[in-house]
């Protein structure tokens, strides 16, 4: 049987007012990284891949063409801020919604974010209901 905390944490990942969405999760913490995929596909039905260093990332990227990638900042090979801007780089990005994951929230990281060419910043963990808003994000248009 859940305990009452568990049952509420799965209560907040059930239902998502957004349709599914091809979805690339980068962090180089395997089971973070693989948590994370799971619920997103298991509850809101997303197709999601999973990279754990920026090289994987940019070539996962190329042929999964996600609409929505969530990524790590400390990356081995290439770091998360060097994928963001390479991906931007690309015209075949420029609408996708890039999101820095991290474990820092200071006010140097949010002015590299930016730079980087991120369009938000979520610390870990995050909760189900700021990611829901992010899939309901205007640069995502309504995705039918």
């Amino acid at each position: 049987m859940l305990s009452y905390q568990a049952e509420q944490a799965a209560d907040d990942w059930r239902g998502s007012p957004a349709p599914p969405r091809r979805v690339l999760v980068v962090d180089d913490n395997v089971g973070s990284a693989q948590m994370m995929s799971i619920m997103l596909t298991k509850f809101w039905k997303h197709d999601v891949r999973v990279a754990h260093d920026g090289q994987q990332a940019l070539e996962i990227a190329q042929t999964h063409r996600p609409d929505v990638v969530f990524l790590d900042i400390g990356l081995p090979i290439i770091s998360g801020y060097e994928v963001a801007k390479l991906l931007r780089e690309n015209p075949e990005f420029h609408q996708t919604l890039l999101v820095e994951l991290t474990g820092y929230d200071e006010e140097e990281d949010r002015r590299r974010v930016q730079e980087a060419g991120f369009d938000e910043h979520l610390v870990k963990p995050a909760s189900a209901g700021s990611l829901q808003q992010l899939f309901v994000h205007p640069k995502l248009g309504r995705g039918e």
